[in-house]
């Protein structure tokens, strides 16, 4: 599981980080948790295609909701 930002803050909502990704997926920080590597780190406009699970608001202290974010070229899902 991975953390997400919005503008350098912790996202909330699922809600709001379906908001934000419609809007601008520029915006949107995906934040590698894994101790093993191999995650990515970095803006979710430019990740590389495939899947990637997430949990927020925070991923080490609060795990209210969780998310598959799917991208394929410039296309990106939630769920």
């Amino acid at each position: 599981m991975q953390g997400i930002f919005i503008h350098y803050e912790r996202v909330k909502t699922k809600s709001a980080l379906k908001r934000a990704v419609a809007i601008n997926p520029d915006f949107v920080q995906l934040e590698a948790t894994s101790l093993h590597g191999g995650e990515y780190d970095g803006r979710l406009s430019e990740a590389p295609d495939g899947t990637f699970y997430v949990v927020g608001p925070d991923p080490y202290t609060n795990r209210k909701w969780y998310a598959q974010i799917t991208k394929r070229g410039t296309s990106i899902t939630l769920k």
